[in-house]
């Protein structure tokens, strides 16, 4: 995509380093805390989410360390169960939920549709209190004695017998909700009323189709969970009898009102890491997306099944076999449109010109490892096979393979892709290539042997198991060290870079779209003059596909 610019051209605007930006125009911290500009909020919640990433790795090291052995001797059961609790709530709630959305989604929606900031700042910078309001609720759950119940909070465990601090946890995610739907209502009026002239709905960015899909999900689905632990909260602390049998309740209303949003909430962090792939994979290819239209409508089409598939999570909770039938028909229909996005990916590389740069490894890396995770997941929507391997660790590694693999992959491609435009500057790239290739191997070290083990029968959430399954979790354990230096390492080069690396040019891997036509990094008003598209996207190539 191109666009007519009235800013003076590169060549005659001042150097880089004097260039006003949204990093160098005021650095007090004051400043930062009440900016209401999109890239600067957009800043901040990197630094957040960074911050709970740390704190689930570590909580996933202790998880590992344990199942070393067989025997338990590491962590009592009670301490496991506070461990990989702890694990999956920062992970889910604070991390992959908001990862691309709330960082690169904030950085890019006003610049892609040629605004200069999103239609509401102030509830912008509202959204980022909200988020870390929450964080701490959820962060004083750990220093009350931590959680015990599973990042699902499963009643009536978690509303009455569980001695943990359930509720501050509970409403930690509560409060964190209100986070996400304030971002994606943001992001939907940002699209839809602030579009620059010229730039229609099929002229879109493809990255911009993703964080809408997603944005709806998080308007019609997060308001489902959030006030479905407010109910947990209630009935652990007044004893209304919502999902207890002896207060009058039902646990499986719990399920299907807690899965009613957490499957949608799947696609909250996976969509959006798949807008990324398609942005990657054609600048790297140096092609035009292979049928742009079908890719934008998948992303649409996930959004609207995913809020009818979440009975099977539920198989083995009584539900009729009917209605289990159902579900396991809708399951395999979303399976199409993400099929769509790799078939279209692959084709858009068919012939094209790669670059095996940084991005490009982590965008490859991510093909491999969702075509994996969404295979498998065809297992978990087979009734047959669901009743063997239902909470097992098969499940477990299924879903990483999509959120971790998937979600945390297409983060890293996209914060390698869009870093030079961020800051400015460049990262040491062989030390990416590096990373990123750590990180695919070191994932599947980690996870495709619990696979087997989980096919085997060993239960997921148990710290002790038996001895001939030792070796799939030595191999996991070993995977998982591999992963978090893969992960460490570029925190440590990005941050390098932030301040030491090379200056770049305002397109440094010769993209399209309206965010290559600014100066890196942006102004803080981003286009200087009005904007006006002229361009079909993606046009790298004079191709009609």
């Amino acid at each position: 995509m191109s666009a007519t610019l009235t800013t003076p051209p590169v060549s005659t605007q001042p150097p880089a380093e004097h260039r006003p930006t949204y990093l160098n125009i005021t650095k007090t911290i004051g400043s930062w805390l009440l900016t209401l500009d999109h890239k600067r909020i957009c800043l901040l919640y990197l630094l957040s989410i960074a911050l709970f990433f740390s704190i689930g790795g570590f909580a996933a090291m202790l998880v590992r360390l344990e199942l070393l052995t067989p025997a338990g001797d590491f962590l009592t059961a009670d301490g496991y169960n506070k461990a990989f609790t702890l694990h999956g709530i920062m992970m889910v709630f604070f991390f992959l939920i908001p990862s691309i959305p709330a960082t690169m989604g904030n950085f890019l929606v006003p610049i892609m549709v040629g605004a200069k900031d999103v239609a509401f700042p102030r509830l912008n910078l509202m959204s980022w209190y909200v988020f870390m309001f929450g964080s701490v609720l959820a962060i004083t759950s750990v220093l009350l004695g931590g959680v015990d119940t599973g990042w699902t909070f499963y009643t009536p465990y978690s509303s009455t017998y569980s001695n943990s601090a359930v509720t501050f946890a509970a409403l930690g995610a509560f409060v964190a909700g209100f986070s996400s739907i304030l971002t994606g209502l943001n992001f939907m009026v940002t699209i839809h009323k602030m579009r620059a002239p010229g730039l229609t709905w099929f002229r879109l960015p493809l990255f911009m189709w993703a964080i809408y899909s997603t944005s709806v999900i998080q308007i019609l689905g997060t308001p489902v969970v959030a006030i479905t632990l407010v109910m947990v909260a209630l009935e652990r602390t007044l004893q209304f009898g919502f999902f207890d049998p002896k207060l009058g309740g039902d646990p499986i209303l719990f399920q299907h009102l807690f899965w009613f949003y957490s499957h949608p909430a799947v696609y909250i962090m996976i969509l959006p890491a798949l807008g990324v792939i398609s942005e990657v994979i054609s600048a790297m290819s140096r092609r035009k997306v292979y049928g742009y239209t079908f890719v934008a409508m998948s992303s649409v089409a996930i959004a609207i099944i995913s809020f009818i598939v979440w009975g099977h999570h539920m198989f083995t909770s009584g539900q009729s076999v009917y209605a289990g039938m159902v579900f396991s028909f809708l399951t395999f229909l979303v399976a199409i449109p993400s099929a769509i996005k790799v078939f279209n990916w692959l084709g858009t590389m068919y012939q094209g010109s790669i670059s095996f740069a940084t991005p490009m490894i982590y965008a490859l890396g991510f093909l491999g490892l969702f075509a994996v995770g969404g295979l498998t997941g065809l297992f978990l929507a087979a009734m047959g096979t669901d009743l063997h391997m239902h909470d097992t660790y098969f499940v477990v590694a299924h879903f990483h393979y999509i959120m971790v693999g998937g979600a945390v992959m297409g983060f890293y491609a996209g914060l390698h892709y869009w870093w030079p435009k961020i800051t400015g500057r460049a990262y040491p790239e062989f030390l990416g290539q590096v990373a990123g290739t750590l990180m695919f191997f070191g994932f599947n070290f980690t996870f495709f042997p619990q696979f087997l083990v989980g096919y085997l029968g060993m239960p997921r959430r148990y710290h002790a198991y038996p001895a001939e399954m030792q070796v799939f979790n030595i191999l996991s354990s070993v995977g998982a060290s591999i992963l978090a230096i893969a992960y460490i390492l570029p925190a440590i080069y990005l941050a390098w870079s932030f301040f030491y690396g090379k200056r770049v040019g305002d397109n440094p891997w010769e993209a399209k779209g309206l965010e290559w036509e600014i100066p890196s990094p942006p102004p803080t008003e981003n286009f200087l003059k009005p904007v006006v598209v002229t361009e079909e996207p993606y046009t790298y190539t004079k191709e009609a596909h």
